[in-house]
């Protein structure tokens, strides 16, 4: 079942969902967020990394935000399993396909909770060599991150919620969705 683009709850699988974060909420956040970055000193040929999926709709808002330009690269580790964190890393395609040593780099992500995806993909990329690594997350949930990670810009800081839309997914579903919405009821 597919659900409708709207402020109403929605069902995905087996799991309601109601209204969190409007779409015109998250478009004026992705817009300061693009102006904070703007002031960071980035060399000349700054890399963002998407980390898919659940980040492309979020790291291509900002993208086409941002006052320069900049290459993409997209990089796809996974660390859930439905609703809850498996609790560690499978590296899909890993391999980014452009060099990285001496470039500043941008890690654009979606959400961090405990933190496993980042402290994993930030060690790895460290071994590469980069100038810089600066990490932007649209979500931050602080009450359950585990792993030491430094976040340089957070779009908006949620409780422990499990959310979907914008490119988060719920067994692939959700992520058509222009707003935000977090689970109902009980895990």
């Amino acid at each position: 079942m597919v659900a409708a683009l709207t402020s109403e709850s929605v069902r995905l699988a087996d799991l309601q969902f109601e209204p969190f974060i409007g779409e015109e909420e998250i478009r004026g956040r992705v817009t300061s967020m693009a102006a904070a970055i703007n002031t960071w000193d980035l060399g000349p040929d700054p890399l963002m990394i998407s980390v898919l999926n659940g980040s492309f709709i979020f790291a291509a808002d900002l993208m086409r935000a941002l006052p320069f330009t900049c290459e993409i690269a997209f990089i796809q580790l996974q660390s859930y399993d439905g609703t809850r964190s498996k609790g560690e890393i499978v590296m899909e395609g890993a391999r980014l396909g452009v060099p990285v040593k001496g470039r500043d780099i941008l890690i654009v992500e979606d959400i961090v909770d405990s933190g496993l995806t980042m402290y994993y993909l930030i060690r790895e990329l460290q071994k590469r060599r980069p100038s810089s690594i600066r990490v932007v997350t649209l979500l931050h949930k602080p009450e359950m991150q585990e792993f030491p990670i430094t976040l340089d810009l957070v779009g908006f800081t949620i409780p422990p919620d499990f959310v979907v839309g914008y490119g988060l997914d719920y067994r692939g579903l959700g992520r058509n969705l222009r707003g935000l919405y977090r689970k109902t009821g009980e895990f």
